[in-house]
């Protein structure tokens, strides 16, 4: 038996398909060293060939000659007398190489080769497997459900690779059963005991701006720009676009034809609901796309501290903040301002005085009602002299009612 045929004896290495000839060989050689290392306690003495072309290996062992009955350890010396029935030129002091033949290590340190063989061999592709996926992070993958555990679902490709989709990164409506098949990015690549675990998301805005990749030509040929994502999954995402043809809708392109080109993403999505906004280079002018269709009458921009006081009509506050605040957090984010409302309040803006009662007494309000004062405004449109001879109350009480009122409109 020669020495490869011996070696592919011992596993499946000749089946191994993500090897060549030349790692294996050079496999090969590390193994060899290493129970060489095992077995002498060094390699120093050894040279291991190997020639990959011929699918073969030597292993010689280097002797020191020395004088007759002076040898102190045959494993490292050689007399004169044995060296010179080998070649009779050789003398004291000489290096002496000898082939040793593989087999002639014995059963129990080949048994130790082949455990050394297969631990390299799963090094090796630990390594080449987290080198290639190092190399692809953002980049979406398709993977069939094979398992589905209480904290994460782990999915495999077509090759066999596996993917490890976590709890917290699957948005919050998934759903998978058992062979469903699933997309993904991955997010990262984690060396867990030696063994690299390639770990996907569906929360990430990576993996939406993929899926605007896949979906837009315009956007993966660069005729549009995705200038920013944010997003919170399952529920609500915003996209800031460009275009360098101003003659070109940005987001009419994004969006298609009744929403054609987007509404794949949102099904992938689980019905996450998307904004598309074009982006603006001017700071006060992207603070309102981002906000939505809804009236701003003013803009305070503070660069420094990156904040953003809008001001509105009172009517349009809840579409600006949203439902549990979702849409003024993701123009936050989109925008890059901190960004506040303040509500402008008019003549038109008032609130019945009975909406008081729990800060105020009932026979306060009474009071106030009496003399046809019934809401909050047309308290404060009367000074306290005024309201003093109005209403049968002491003036630290109209106090403490209008300072009510007044925090009441003004929040």
């Amino acid at each position: 038996m020669n020495n490869l045929a011996l070696i592919e004896a011992f596993g499946d290495f000749k089946d191994e398909k993500s090897i060549s000839k030349v790692d294996l060989m050079a496999i090969i050689e590390e193994s060899l060293k290493s129970l060489l290392r095992k077995r002498f306690d060094s390699d120093d003495h050894f040279d291991v060939i190997v020639n990959p072309d011929k699918g073969d290996f030597q292993i010689f062992l280097n002797k020191t000659i020395v004088e007759d009955e002076m040898s102190e350890d045959d494993d490292l010396e050689i007399e004169i007398s044995e060296a010179k029935k080998i070649d009779p030129t050789f003398e004291v002091g000489e290096e002496y190489s000898e082939e040793i033949p593989i087999d002639k290590l014995g059963r129990r340190n080949i048994l130790t080769l082949k455990q050394i063989l297969a631990t390299k061999l799963q090094e090796f592709n630990n390594n080449l497997l987290e080198s290639q996926f190092k190399d692809r992070v953002g980049e979406i993958v398709v993977g069939e459900v094979h398992h589905i555990r209480k904290q994460h679902v782990i999915l495999l490709d077509d090759e066999g690779n596996e993917f490890i989709l976590t709890k917290d990164q699957q948005i919050p409506s998934d759903y998978f059963t058992k062979g469903e098949s699933v997309r993904a990015v991955i997010d990262r690549v984690e060396n867990k005991g030696g063994k690299p675990q390639i770990m996907v998301s569906r929360t990430s805005p990576i993996f939406l701006e993929k899926l605007l990749e896949f979906e837009i030509p315009e956007i993966q040929d660069g005729t549009i720009l995705l200038k920013k994502v944010v997003r919170i999954p399952g529920e609500k995402a915003k996209i800031a676009v460009d275009a360098y043809d101003d003659r070109i809708d940005p987001v009419g392109a994004c969006v298609g034809v009744k929403g054609s080109r987007i509404y794949g993403i949102v099904r992938e999505l689980r019905n996450e609901n998307i904004d598309v906004i074009q982006w603006s280079k001017n700071p006060e002018v992207l603070v309102k796309r981002a906000l939505g269709n809804v009236t701003i009458n003013k803009v305070e921009l503070n660069p420094e501290e990156s904040y953003a006081l809008v001001y509105t009509p009172s009517e349009e506050i809840s579409k600006i903040i949203g439902r549990q605040g979702q849409n003024i957090r993701l123009a936050s984010w989109l925008t890059g301002y901190e960004i506040d409302v303040y509500r402008e309040t008019s003549e038109d803006d008032d609130v019945e005085l009975d909406e008081f009662k729990d800060e105020i007494e009932g026979w306060i309000i009474d009071e106030f009602k009496k003399v046809g004062l019934n809401t909050a405004r047309s308290v404060l449109d009367k000074d306290v002299d005024a309201l003093v001879n109005l209403v049968d109350l002491e003036e630290e009480q109209i106090d403490a009612v209008r300072q009510i009122l007044k925090e009441e409109l003004e929040a």
